[in-house]
């Protein structure tokens, strides 16, 4: 029953309100021009065509990363966001980070539970696309409302994607039927759940509870980094290298 009323109430929202494309055009037309590393690529999810930031890796490799924005914002959104599309590639990682739902600036955090039915088209026209480049190991880094979305896709569709990174990752999204840990709950491949020591209080108070929720996978771990926020500033360097070093 709860499952039925959880879909009930996506169709239902996504009826009334979807991602604003708007919003979505303005973003790609301040970005597209500010990309210094890797190339625009538009991709297609039900229509539409979304902008996602390309960048191949410093030597040849067959792995490819997902890289997936927060609440609101864009695939080159300098903190976080650019800092693991383009670093990574200096670890053997060709990034794709793509741009994900999003609504107006004054949506609140639980509003965007309206948008979470159009998140796995998106998903997999990023695996698609990397596909084609020849890639043979698939995995998905996200940050914040972005590690939610993957969580959600991850836990309900059939994906290639072999691991999973959830960086300051919360346990729901508001007060609204989007849970993360009961999505933990259903996720079977290595998880990777990074955080900062003052991240915010949802996903501090939270760490305990998505441990418990993923305690059925043996391949879930959790890392805090001292001194880091939300948005890892000044902790780049640490962010990159714990990514890197769980992957290996």
């Amino acid at each position: 029953m709860r499952l039925f009323t959880l879909l009930l109430l996506l169709i239902t929202l996504n009826v009334a309100s979807a991602s604003d494309l708007a919003k979505e055009k303005r973003w790609a037309e301040q970005t597209v021009d500010a990309i210094m590393d890797g190339d625009a690529t538009w991709l297609n999810a039900d229509g539409h065509e979304f902008l996602s930031i390309y960048m191949e890796a410093e030597e040849a490799s067959t792995n490819g990363m997902i890289v997936v924005h927060g609440t609101g914002i864009h695939p080159n959104w300098d903190q976080v966001v650019k800092p693991i599309r383009v670093g990574m590639t200096a670890n053997g990682w060709n990034t794709l980070s793509i741009q994900v739902p999003v609504l107006a600036n004054d949506a609140s955090y639980a509003d965007y539970a309206a948008v979470y039915p159009e998140v796995p088209a998106r998903f997999k026209a990023a695996e698609a696309f990397l596909k084609e480049q020849g890639m043979e190991k698939i995995v998905i880094v996200a940050h914040s409302q972005g590690a939610t979305m993957s969580s959600y896709y991850v836990a309900n569709n059939d994906s290639p994607a072999q691991a999973l990174v959830l960086v300051g990752m919360s346990d729901r999204l508001g007060d609204s039927v989007i849970n993360t840990l009961e999505f933990l709950a259903k996720i079977n491949i290595p998880v990777f759940d990074l955080y900062g020591s003052a991240d915010l209080e949802a996903v501090m108070k939270s760490v305990d509870s998505r441990k418990q929720a993923a305690a059925h996978n043996a391949d879930y771990s959790q890392q805090m980094i001292e001194g880091a926020d939300h948005f890892f500033v000044g902790k780049n360097d640490e962010l990159i290298n714990a990514i890197n070093d769980w992957l290996k």
